[in-house]
């Protein structure tokens, strides 16, 4: 797939995120209407939606169509939008911005913001274990998928490794490890729920899931490295948030570790290992091996 069609791809899956988001949020004239607000604030605020377009284009690698993966797209961004939302107070990474406009704590007040994300949350899992496309067991293994890329072992752990890690000299390892909980375990969740919807729960991991698993992997490293790396080369109106705000914290970060060169080196080794993983796949993976290369050349 050319970056043209990647584009495409990109934009035609936003489209049906953004639309189905819009729908089934609470709207916000139902009561709480300020935190109803809020939510659709945080979520409803643009965004790149690359996590839905890859549980999207993991249905379609597995032989199905990419609005089967609809409702654990969005599930998944509400979850990757609350998790935004905390990240962003003040006891967290403290931030004002996010895409280009006031955080949802700085537009609102953080009590409610706080309590956004916390129902966004608890949405999610809401959409996925009441879909009546798929089967309960699919569904039961949605909501399970979900809930541990989401927790301690997954997002949230992350998130409190690198809380503990700032101005600390972590090893390669360890800021791999950081990253493959903090944005990895999402993205990871992305492309299995995209297979679960169209495959429904098989029990026990085929040859060409593992294989997706291999992928997935690989590219929520990429995706860290090269949003490393934007923080150091990015522009500020273009990336959304403060260019050189990691530096300003003195988080670790591959740049960090390895050098810009180095650094670039390895996005190189991820992108192949995203090629590779996808090698026995015929043209049904091509979103996927587009995305792979949209990921490490994205400039925002």
């Amino acid at each position: 797939m050319h970056h043209a069609s990647t584009v495409d791809f990109l934009a035609t899956c936003a489209t049906l995120t953004d639309d189905t988001l819009a729908q089934r949020l609470p709207d916000e004239t139902i009561e709480p209407a300020r935190l109803h607000s809020a939510m659709r604030y945080s979520v409803l605020g643009g965004g790149k939606r690359i996590r839905p377009a890859l549980a999207m284009a993991a249905a379609t690698a597995v032989g199905g169509q990419p609005e089967q993966a609809l409702v654990a797209a969005c599930a998944v961004e509400v979850v990757h939008a609350y998790s935004l939302i905390h990240d962003d107070l003040p006891a967290m990474d403290d931030d004002e911005l996010r895409r280009g406009r006031p955080t949802t704590h700085i537009q609102y007040d953080e009590a409610t913001a706080i309590l956004a994300g916390d129902a966004l949350q608890a949405l999610a899992f809401e959409w996925l274990s009441t879909e009546p496309g798929l089967t309960v067991e699919t569904r039961l293994a949605m909501v399970r998928r979900l809930a541990r890329a989401s927790g301690s072992v997954g997002m949230v752990g992350g998130q409190a490794i690198d809380l503990g890690a700032v101005g600390k000299n972590l090893s390669l390892e360890q800021l791999e490890q950081m990253h493959r909980r903090k944005t990895g375990a999402l993205i990871e969740a992305c492309v299995h729920l995209g297979v679960l919807s169209v495959k429904g729960d098989q029990g026990g991991e085929t040859l060409q899931q593992a294989q997706l698993a291999t992928y997935a992997r690989a590219i929520g490293l990429a995706f860290q490295v090269q949003d490393d790396l934007l923080d150091i080369e990015g522009d500020t109106s273009v990336i959304g948030k403060p260019q050189g705000s990691d530096l300003a914290r003195s988080k670790p970060t591959y740049p960090a570790l390895m050098g810009v060169d180095g650094a670039r080196d390895y996005l190189a080794t991820l992108l192949q290992q995203c090629r590779q993983s996808l090698a026995t796949f015929g043209p049904e993976a091509d979103a996927l091996r587009g995305m792979a290369q949209f990921v490490v050349s994205r400039r925002y």
